[in-house]
């Protein structure tokens, strides 16, 4: 399938193993639609929070999901911004709390289906870097790069807890470390889309490299995608 705007670059991995910045560092080199599909659900797990709905009704959080107009607008700098029901919500998805939810509310099939159809969308188009779960096997499984994102625990403990400090999130670190088990367990086991790596996505393990030598690695591999591509 030869798509109008180029390639689809989908990448996966545990949390903390540096999706979000790799993915956005590669789609501002090659000029490409950074696309968070993890975004989409914590934007229905913040509206389900801000609603006091029950995150585990499936029935209840696939009809939201259904209802909700969820945008995501890039910036010139390659960045996305958020926006749910014409609210800017991208600073607001990423507290603690809406990741917790988040995790919780994309394990409903219900959710999934509703929000694939969106990104199924956006990947038919090409020209996109589609970081999240499912990416290389539901949403995008032609993708022409595939890539799983990997680094040791403490590490991406040590990531995530940075990140939040920066935000003036006031937790510790054994405090991130213990929800990084948590969700990895959960991410691992649960019936709904589990983490996983597609056979044929190429692995790098992230915990001593850098976001752009990483980064270097994935666009190498794309504009060998492309070349086959022409």
């Amino acid at each position: 399938m030869k798509r109008p705007n180029g390639i689809v670059i989908a990448i996966d991995g545990p949390a903390g193993a540096g999706k979000s910045t790799v993915a956005k560092l590669v789609a501002r080199r090659l000029g490409y639609l950074y696309v968070d599909t993890g975004a989409m659900y914590r934007a229905v797990a913040l509206k389900a929070l801000r609603l006091g709905m029950e995150i585990g009704d499936e029935v209840t959080m696939s009809h939201l999901a259904q209802m909700t107009d969820i945008a995501l607008c890039p910036e010139s700098d390659g960045s996305v911004r958020v926006v749910l029901d014409g609210e800017d919500v991208t600073e607001a998805i990423r507290a603690p709390e809406v990741s917790e939810a988040a995790s919780l509310v994309s394990a409903h099939a219900g959710v999934r289906d509703a929000l694939t159809v969106k990104q199924k969308l956006l990947a038919e188009q090409g020209g996109v870097v589609m970081e999240g779960r499912d990416v290389q096997t539901v949403v995008a499984p032609d993708a022409e790069v595939k890539i799983f994102l990997t680094a040791s625990l403490p590490e991406r403990a040590k990531r995530r807890w940075s990140e939040l400090r920066q935000r003036g999130v006031d937790i510790s670190y054994e405090q991130v470390l213990r929800e990084l088990l948590e969700r990895d367990e959960r991410d691992r086991t649960r019936a709904i889309a589990p983490l996983r790596k597609a056979p044929d996505a190429v692995e790098i393990d992230t915990t001593h490299l850098t976001p752009e030598a990483v980064a270097d690695r994935i666009v190498a591999l794309a504009e060998s995608a492309l070349k086959r591509r022409s």
